[in-house]
């Protein structure tokens, strides 16, 4: 069975082309555009494989919606993925204490996402 990955970015385009990288790679992928929906989802009970999320975002950034997850019941030792612009080490620490398993600094490569995305999730 396919794995699912829930993507959440406020950029459009950076949705569409992480999204379809993903698919051909055989995930399941479902999409928000900041972590107010993707919180909506996993409350409503979407039980995804993988978070990876964009830090800077309207309503919701990347980190609360992190610490946020972290609390519902089953997702306290999911992996999430951060994929921003972000490269400084405070914003980094910031994730990891939130509870970021890794953090991707936009842009990345499909076959870099990949790579990583086989290293967190187990029998991607």
């Amino acid at each position: 069975m396919a794995k699912t990955i829930l993507l959440v970015d406020d950029s459009v385009t950076m949705l569409m082309s992480v999204k379809n990288n993903l698919e051909i790679a055989g995930f399941k992928v479902e999409t928000a555009e900041d972590g107010v929906k993707a919180l909506a989802k996993l409350t409503a009970g979407l039980k995804p494989d993988l978070i990876i999320t964009d830090i800077n975002m309207p309503n919701m950034g990347g980190i609360e919606l992190i610490k946020k997850a972290r609390v519902l019941p089953g997702f306290r030792f999911m992996p999430i993925l951060t994929l921003t612009t972000e490269a400084s080490q405070g914003k980094r620490d910031e994730g990891k204490a939130a509870g970021a398993t890794g953090w991707l600094v936009k842009p990345v490569g499909g076959a870099d996402l990949l790579k990583i995305i086989k290293q967190v999730l187990p029998g991607a």
